[in-house]
């Protein structure tokens, strides 16, 4: 057996990314379409725990794309938002970029064997506004983007963040895709999110969201339900929510379940 090179990835770009909002850095990579882009710009999905989804993304998009009229996904620019450092340090990242602050945390006695600290959490607004003012306008000087076709997508305690965003600045995506969603965190705190976003008078205009679930993943199922039957209560104002359990699925395995379904929603509109 010879080795004759590196793989890399066509029409892919990467970068280290230093941010003023937290004072570190992101990995971000980019896929680029094949295709002219439209007179409007490219959609855009912006990939949460890009380390571990952003290629699986790019190549979903890539290869039913190139038949649309049959598969409904539609081609895209895709941005992975991704933490640099070993395992353990992106564990950490993960559970301070995704959380939102709070005075206090209480946590599931399943978590505790994490011997968790309390600064470790609540970096979701400096996250977020690193998206808004640093990333995304970046993003939008490089490339053709259509800016009413934009989409988060997020998994577990991204999937967390996800919700959050949408419930606490919806005018920055249009579509938000949140998988099997940490609901659970700090005692459920995310439902305060929710019933502050019903309660606002006005909405800019109705967001789209898609939440899966996998059938294996228990009380994660019943959380799910319970904030998605909340938002249809409201969805013709606010937000055109559709809800999915994978059947046999648990919370590993739901996220190459679900992903065509996922970017068939976030791209075919």
């Amino acid at each position: 057996m010879e080795i004759t090179g590196k793989v890399t990835l066509d029409n892919t770009e990467a970068w280290k990314l230093h941010t003023d909002e937290i004072a570190d850095a992101y990995d971000i990579r980019i896929s680029l379409p094949q295709s002219p882009a439209p007179e409007a710009g490219y959609p855009v999905i912006y990939v949460l725990d890009g380390n571990s989804y952003f290629q699986f993304v790019r190549d979903v998009v890539r290869l039913q794309s190139r038949n649309a009229p049959r598969t409904f996904v539609n081609d895209a620019i895709i941005v992975g938002i991704g933490h640099p450092g070993e395992q353990e340090e992106v564990s950490k990242r993960r559970f301070y970029d995704f959380t939102a602050p709070s005075e206090t945390y209480v946590y599931p006695d399943r978590v505790k064997k994490f011997k968790m600290e309390e600064k470790e959490h609540g970096g979701a607004q400096q996250f977020l506004n690193f998206i808004e003012s640093e990333l995304k306008p970046e993003i939008e000087r490089r490339y053709a983007i259509d800016k009413e076709k934009q989409t988060l997508f997020g998994h577990s305690l991204s999937g967390l963040f996800t919700l959050w965003a949408l419930f606490t600045k919806p005018h920055l995506f249009q579509t938000y895709l949140a998988i099997s969603p940490s609901i659970w965190w700090n005692d459920h705190e995310i439902r305060t999110y929710l019933e502050q976003f019903l309660n606002q008078s006005v909405v800019e205009e109705q967001r789209r969201l898609l939440i899966t679930v996998g059938e294996r993943e228990g009380f994660m199922v019943d959380d799910a339900k319970e904030v998605v039957d909340r938002l249809k209560e409201n969805q013709q104002t606010k937000v055109a929510c559709e809800y999915y359990i994978a059947p046999g699925e648990n919370h590993a395995s739901v996220v190459p379940t679900v992903m065509s379904r996922a970017i068939r929603f976030a791209t075919n509109r």
